[in-house]
């Protein structure tokens, strides 16, 4: 983004109003405010009209059952947030968080035929791996949008708002030239599963769509690390290919090495204005050198300051670690995916190729100031680990989270009202750092409580599909907050969803693994 647009902003801070008529109910959110009516922010939500479920449709997933609960994975609790009392703390501030991984993972565990651990999930990735149906910006940075409704999981007053960021798209043949490293894991642990044939395949993917002006080197480790190609133009796909698919597993996993080795790579590489990035593909097993991620970021940190960015994807089940790889992405300004299909990498470099490489904010973090005139508590669903001190919003040397062009961020907040009060909820306020110009830019909006629909059936279908998923992995992670709800309610309440957001696979993979869950769970 140029100068001029980030002098510029346009804050669009699209406050949705969702009418009551199935029809309004499923219009683009308004980019205005506009409420001739305050609404009331009390009334008892009605119950759920619940469908009947049908035979579960899962002809390509395995029998329940069948495959056993894979031994040996990584994962860590963050914990989870509590309600706050907003005349004792009205700030919430965190890091923005793009990672998918945790959906993913816990789709490989539901497909399997297993309930994923409840450490594997993070309710953010699973929020945010969904299309928002957020308005793309007008040739500025970002756009913020908010919306609400009455929560169908509580019949206590209880809101859910919808917190996003959006930020603009690049056409792909905008984009800037990609430098990439791949550093790939041929470890033995790589040649379980195929997980090493995933990995080639998806990089295919991802070859198959650069071009002259970009580069690949690629880099492999198992208990050593040594370069298999240096950097080649994009177009000589032949050439990186026949690299890529000349790769056997071997020895142990010295991931530390590997990173090593990548990042001085990618540093001879480098290229000014371009996306330079290193894509690590790997189980996250690492056993030899440093094992940690905090132990390897202080080999590679210096690298991470100078515009070098971090992919990790996950691969395979059964001895994988997804600590390493979330945190190794979280630290080293990028973003952590799980390939589980060849969708899954068709989604990541085909469909969003441009959002995957190029980065249009750096450390962006957002900060919501709730009223405590009209809030009496809050709480952010998710993000326990992205938690950002107060007064660090503006602390520009604390690090953040990155963006990719076109990517939005989401942010579920379950509310209860002072009784009898109408007018300012929140103000939202986002802060990021361009990374082109190196410049600060923060903007911010307000929400109100007549911008909230009091019946969650005629909310956006968007904004419901957010609120489910939000609810599923609260339930798969046992939050007390979804003790009195089923995954058989969740299914009979995304069902619509089906009509309402028509043509979206995302959607009805969604509802299916609903479905497989409630089998599961019986």
């Amino acid at each position: 983004m140029n100068a001029k647009n980030t002098l510029f902003i346009l804050i669009v801070f699209a406050l949705l109003i969702s009418a009551c008529s199935p029809q309004a109910a499923t219009q683009a959110p308004a980019a205005v405010s506009v409420a001739e009516q305050p609404v009331v922010v009390y009334p008892t939500a009605a119950p759920v009209e619940f469908f009947a479920m049908p035979q579960a449709t899962a002809a390509a997933q395995a029998p329940i059952g069948a495959v056993p609960t894979p031994a040996d994975n990584y994962f860590q609790d963050y914990g989870l947030n509590p309600f706050v009392d907003a005349r004792e703390d009205n700030l919430s501030t965190f890091a923005l968080d793009v990672d998918t991984a945790s959906y993913a993972v816990a789709r490989r565990y539901l497909n399997d035929g297993n309930l994923p651990p409840a450490d594997a999930i993070r309710v953010e990735e699973f929020v945010n791996y969904f299309n928002q149906g957020y308005p793309t910006p007008p040739d500025v940075a970002f756009g913020i949008y908010a919306d609400g409704a009455a929560s169908p999981f509580n019949y206590d007053g209880t809101y859910l708002l919808r917190i996003g960021v959006q930020g603009y798209r690049v056409p792909e043949w905008e984009r800037k030239s990609s430098v990439l490293t791949f550093v790939i894991d041929v470890s033995g642990s790589m040649d379980q599963e195929n997980r090493l044939g995933l990995v080639k395949h998806s990089l295919e993917l991802l070859v198959e769509r650069l071009n002259a002006d970009d580069s690949v080197a690629i880099v492999v480790y198992g208990t050593e690390a040594r370069v298999v190609l240096y950097p080649t133009a994009g177009d000589q796909r032949s050439t990186i290919l026949d690299a890529i698919y000349s790769l056997r597993p071997e020895g142990s996993t010295n991931a530390e090495a590997g990173l090593r080795l990548a990042y001085q790579m990618a540093a001879q590489a480098f290229r000014g204005g371009a996306n330079n990035r290193v894509i690590l593909c790997s189980d996250g097993v690492a056993n030899v050198g440093a094992t940690g991620p905090d132990a390897i970021l202080e080999v590679i940190g210096g690298y991470v300051s100078e515009n070098i960015y971090l992919t990790t994807l996950g691969f395979g089940m059964g001895n994988f670690n997804d600590v390493l790889m979330e945190q190794l992405a979280d630290k080293g300004n990028g973003n952590y995916s799980y390939i589980d299909t060849v969708d899954q990498a068709e989604k990541l470099f085909v469909e969003d190729l441009t959002a995957t490489l190029q980065v249009i904010a750096r450390d962006a973090k957002v900060q919501v100031d709730f009223n405590p005139d009209v809030v009496a508590r809050y709480r952010l669903v998710g993000y326990e680990n992205r938690a950002i001190a107060d007064q660090d919003f503006r602390n520009d040397s604390v690090d953040a989270g990155e963006l990719g062009a076109g990517h939005s961020a989401t942010a579920i907040y379950a509310v209860q009202f002072v009784p009898a009060t109408e007018g300012r909820i929140a103000t939202v306020q986002l802060r990021w750092e361009n990374p082109d110009t190196y410049e600060t830019v923060e903007i911010n909006g307000n929400i109100n409580t007549w911008d909230l629909n009091p019946n969650f059936g005629a909310a956006d279908p968007r904004f419901q599909l957010a609120a489910l998923s939000a609810q599923f992995a609260e339930l798969l992670r046992g939050s007390p907050w979804a003790a009195e709800t089923s995954f058989g309610q969740l299914y009979n309440m995304a069902y619509p969803l089906l009509t309402s957001i028509p043509e979206d696979p995302d959607v009805v993979e969604f509802v299916n693994l609903l479905s497989r869950a409630a089998q599961i769970a019986r």
